[in-house]
C-alpha cells in the first residue's frame, strides 16, 4: 500500500529537499511550541483582549465625567450621595423600598 501510494506521486514530491520541506511544514503545524492551533487561540484571545479594553476605555471617560460633573455642582453631589451611600440630615429618615422578586 505504501509502494502504490509512493509510486503515484509526482517525481517533485520524492525528492528528500520536498519531504524535509513537508515534515518541516507538518512539524510547524502541529506539534511546535507555537503551532497553527495556539496561533489562532492566541488571535481570538488578542481580539477579546481588544474589545475589552476599548470598554474599559469608554467606561473611564464616562465615569470621569459623571466626577467632573459631581465635583462641579454641590447639588448634584448631595443627590448622588442620597442615593447612592444613603446619607441624610440631622433632622431626616430614610426609608428603602425594595421591590420583591
Amino acid at each position: 500500500m505504501i509502494k502504490r501510494f509512493w509510486e503515484r506521486l509526482p517525481w517533485f514530491m520524492k525528492t528528500r529537499y520536498a519531504l524535509t520541506i513537508l515534515s518541516f511544514a507538518i512539524w510547524m503545524m502541529f506539534f511546535d511550541q507555537h503551532n497553527m492551533i495556539r496561533q489562532i487561540e492566541l488571535r481570538a484571545e488578542l481580539y477579546q483582549l481588544e474589545s475589552d479594553r476599548e470598554y474599559y476605555h469608554l467606561e473611564i471617560i464616562s465615569i470621569t465625567e459623571d466626577l467632573d460633573e459631581l465635583l462641579s455642582d454641590n447639588a448634584k453631589l448631595e443627590k448622588f450621595a442620597r442615593e447612592k451611600y444613603f446619607m441624610k440630615k440631622p433632622n431626616e429618615e430614610i426609608f428603602v423600598f425594595v421591590a420583591e422578586d
